[in-house]
Formats: structure tokens, C-alpha cells, sequence
């Protein structure tokens, strides 16, 4: 029979799931800025970020963040979420870690994005008051997912590199 009628894979038993794939660790030096296309005329702009052209992947989820001058927002890592950010008004640094290098990217233009992958601990710093970070993620809430102790992420890193 085929593998359509019976429901059964090459090397799953049926009723089984397979073994979970370890996480794909990213490091530092995968990471960039991203211009978006912004449309200026005389009575504003528009800044698109499409899914699958832009942003590389579908949108499960998107939450914004306000803080004020000098707060520090995120400080943890996710195990499968991938993050892509914005700052919509203000200008705030995003630090990002990968257990071995750090690096800083500056968000101050409504038109850069930085699309932050799994496994990298991030840190937003905010440089003006009441700036604004939209963030879209591929992945709905999950709380199992964070890594929010920074030890615990490094034991992560290790376990899984």
C-alpha cells in the first residue's frame, strides 16, 4: 500500500511521534539588519514587512513594547520562537548573545527590522523616551519556551552545541 492510504511514514510507527529535533543553535554573525521598503510622499510614508518576503516566515503572533528612557526589556532567549523587530518611533539598541559573542544593533529608523533567531539571549535597551518596538513572531505564546535565567541559557547553549 501506499504511504497515503495507510498514514504510515518510512521509519515512524504509526501512534508514535518522531524523536524531537534538537534546536538549530544560531550564532552572532547570522544576524543582520534588515531595510524594509518605505514609500515617502509629501503627507507621510508607509514601511511594509511581508510575510515570507521581508519577514521570513509566517506571523503567529505580534505584541509591541513601551518603555521608557533607559528601561531594559526582553532579557532572555527562546528555545524554537524567532523574533523580528521593529522600533516603529524612538531608537533603542537590541544587545544579542549567543553564549560566545555579543553584538548591538541599533533600531532608530522605522524602516530597519532585526530578525532575531531561536536560541539567541536578547536584551532591548531603550535610548529615547516612550520608544516603540513592534515584534512579530513565528510562533504563538509560549511560556515553556523562554529561557529567562541567563545561567539556564548557557547551560542550554552547552547541552545542545
Amino acid at each position: 500500500m501506499s504511504e497515503e492510504r495507510t498514514g504510515k511514514t518510512a521509519g515512524i510507527n504509526p501512534g508514535s511521534s518522531p524523536a524531537p529535533t534538537p534546536p538549530r543553535l544560531d550564532s552572532i554573525a547570522r544576524i543582520r539588519l534588515i531595510e524594509l521598503p518605505r514609500y515617502a510622499r509629501e503627507d507621510g510614508e508607509v514601511v511594509v514587512a511581508q510575510a515570507f518576503s521581508q519577514v521570513p516566515f509566517p506571523i503567529a503572533r505580534m505584541f509591541t513594547l513601551t518603555a521608557p528612557l533607559g528601561a531594559r526589556r526582553g532579557e532572555h532567549a527562546h528555545r524554537r520562537c524567532t523574533q523580528f523587530m521593529v522600533c516603529t518611533h524612538g531608537a533603542v539598541d537590541v544587545v544579542c548573545d549567543d553564549s560566545r559573542d555579543k553584538a548591538v544593533f541599533t533600531l532608530d529608523r522605522g524602516n530597519i527590522a532585526l530578525c532575531v533567531p531561536p536560541t539567541i539571549w536578547n536584551t532591548v535597551v531603550f535610548k529615547q523616551d516612550r520608544s516603540v518596538v513592534a515584534v512579530l513572531c513565528d510562533r504563538p505564546y509560549e511560556e515553556a519556551d523562554y529561557l529567562r535565567d541567563y545561567p539556564e541559557f548557557l547551560a542550554f547553549r552547552k547541552a545542545n552545541s
